[in-house]
């Protein structure tokens, strides 16, 4: 049994309810430092509002949420930030600002209250940049982006951050595929490099299956299944989950889900 203690996140009997209505229920879960887990469901399954819950943003209906150890009333907001940091599904542009300026604010939670960004959070907000592709654009204006450009750009401001635990709602949303695979990649060896934890809320069942060591599923009437991708993400409980029937093709390594 995992040591709830030496967890960077540890949930205990977590319920949600939204308008009265029960998405989570006694939900138990941990993440380890190199771990990577998916949380997987349909649309207003609960998703999102797990995430927040896990972020701190809003408060469970019971249970409790432990971020390294300690409950988040131990931690002033500066100090949890330096130990979670969340991608939300959208990014608010309200001013004009460069690509580099925009990374940098990952780093106001490692600033004082006067304090101004120095050379050394530039070098670690170039070096993300450059992890998500977007080296040589640092002097671009955000609002020239497309899509994909600022969603990139969102991961990297988180992974400027460096927190310990990464929250990401819908990561890929605007990638193409290989940028998709890039960052999932990405992701992978930043959780074993850095010893990270991962939590993402993703709709590709088979990138899931690739990249996440550990799946979450979310049934939104209460219900859920955790535990490693392997045993959870199988044809019987994806095609619950989703309400259509998959099937499983291949073995092993190269095995995929397709519907049937």
């Amino acid at each position: 049994m995992t040591d709830v203690s030496s967890a960077l996140l540890a949930v205990r009997d977590l319920n949600i309810a939204v308008v009265g209505r029960t998405l989570v229920a006694g939900l138990q879960l941990t993440v380890e430092t190199g771990e990577t887990l998916v949380i997987l469901g349909r649309n207003g399954s609960g998703k999102t509002t797990l995430l927040h819950t896990l972020a701190n943003l809003r408060a469970p209906a019971a249970g409790q949420v432990e971020l390294c150890g300690r409950p988040y009333d131990d931690y002033e907001p500066r100090a949890a930030a330096h130990l979670r940091g969340l991608l939300t599904q959208s990014q608010n542009d309200s001013f004009p600002s460069s690509v580099l300026e925009t990374a940098l604010i990952g780093r106001h939670p490692h600033l004082g209250r006067w304090a101004w960004e120095g050379a050394a959070d530039e070098r670690i907000a170039l070096t993300a940049l450059a992890a998500v592709g977007l080296a040589g654009l640092e002097q671009r204006q955000v609002s020239s982006l497309s899509g994909g450009e600022r969603q990139r750009l969102a991961i990297a401001t988180l992974l400027t951050q460096q927190p310990r635990l990464y929250l990401l709602d819908e990561p890929l949303a605007h990638l193409d595929l290989g940028h998709q695979i890039a960052i999932l990649e990405l992701v992978q060896r930043y959780a074993s490099e850095n010893r990270a934890g991962f939590i993402l809320a993703l709709h590709d069942v088979n990138l899931a299956l690739r990249y996440c060591r550990r799946a979450l599923l979310l049934f939104g009437d209460g219900r859920w299944i955790a535990g490693p991708s392997k045993e959870v993400l199988t044809s019987e409980n994806l095609s619950a989950l989703y309400g259509h029937p998959l099937q499983v093709v291949g073995t092993g390594a190269s095995s995929y889900f397709i519907a049937a």
